[in-house]
């Protein structure tokens, strides 16, 4: 039997623990994950919606947790989809995610052709927060739902509605709500919820199911009416406000929530440390507060809780669109 010379074993060991350590780090070139590299966060939505202000709630603690730089990259357009194709085709090694809302899992249904796909080509880390949508309008446009209701009714297809996009959560919920409520409007898609809480002020849209954290400080000032919240129960953060269904609208409830995704294949370490960071810091008692003041919630799961939650979700969202015909204009 041939003899291996020490310089071989040498070899042989240095290469194996090479191996090793580059499995332990994500086989990150630069170095263990996180190391000092910032990581990126993805929002496809403009900045002041509500999945970008959670975003920023969570990069902000998210940094020093990790030892590094956590930055927020805006990516607007087509409903959430490019910023998410952009987080698809990112490389697997931590440094690029995706935060994306509810509306992620819509988008399979209405747009053809995505050059991803909801499911295979993303692992959902952890869902962050629930907000809830409050259905807004401008002052004194309406008395209440009721009011609303009737006049929707009354003028089939004279009143409009607006959203942060086809397929948006912000349009789900409206659809959700138009179909409980047996109305025919017209929807208004636009690039983000700025936009639409702005055409919604100046009266030129006739209602819109807005992000509570975006819209709260609206409602505060008089700028922005609300009428009533879009979940299963009322917000503390606008307690006076009934949900659509004690409004008279039953089945017109909808989850809004925000969750951060990685491309698939990141490693599971990585997702694991990430998870970890992000749930603590959701129910940490500074960021709870400062999401109860915007009328969100901490929500949070396991990565495999996540994912299954996922693929149930898009089912039903499946559903609605389907329902409600909704289609990319």
């Amino acid at each position: 039997m041939k003899k291996t010379s020490p310089w071989s074993r040498r070899q042989t060991l240095a290469a194996a623990a090479a191996l090793a350590a580059c499995a332990l780090t994500g086989a990150h070139a630069q170095g263990p994950w996180p190391g000092t590299q910032p990581i990126k966060l993805v929002v496809p939505f403009t900045a002041g919606s509500g999945t970008d202000i959670v975003a920023r709630l969570v990069a902000e603690k998210l940094g020093p947790a990790l030892g590094t730089s956590v930055i927020v990259d805006n990516k607007p357009g087509a409903g959430g989809t490019l910023g998410a194709a952009i987080a698809a085709k990112s490389p697997a090694d931590g440094y690029t995610l995706l935060v994306h809302s509810a509306g992620h899992l819509v988008n399979p249904w209405i747009y053809k052709g995505l050059s991803y796909d909801t499911i295979k080509d993303f692992t959902g880390i952890t869902p962050m927060a629930s907000l809830p949508n409050v259905l807004v309008t401008a002052p004194s446009h309406f008395a209440n739902v009721q009011d609303l209701v009737a006049k929707a009714k009354a003028k089939p297809g004279g009143f409009n509605y607006g959203s942060a996009g086809n397929g948006s959560a912000t349009h789900m919920n409206a659809e959700v709500f138009r179909l409980a409520a047996g109305i025919d409007a017209q929807h208004v898609p636009f690039r983000g919820t700025p936009e639409a809480m702005t055409e919604v002020m100046a009266g030129r849209v006739d209602w819109f199911f807005a992000p509570m954290v975006s819209a709260l400080p609206l409602i505060k000032t008089g700028r922005l009416q609300a009428l009533a919240v879009g979940t299963g129960k009322r917000s503390p953060a606008l307690p006076d406000a009934p949900t659509t269904a004690e409004a008279g609208v039953p089945g017109s409830e909808y989850l809004f929530w925000v969750g951060l995704f990685a491309p698939a294949k990141t490693p599971q370490p990585v997702i694991d440390r990430l998870q970890a960071e992000v749930a603590k810091i959701m129910v940490s008692p500074e960021l709870k507060e400062r999401l109860e003041k915007l009328g969100a919630e901490p929500f949070t799961m396991s990565s495999a809780q996540f994912n299954k939650f996922l693929v149930d979700e898009t089912g039903k969202a499946q559903q609605v669109v389907k329902a409600a015909s909704i289609k990319v204009d």
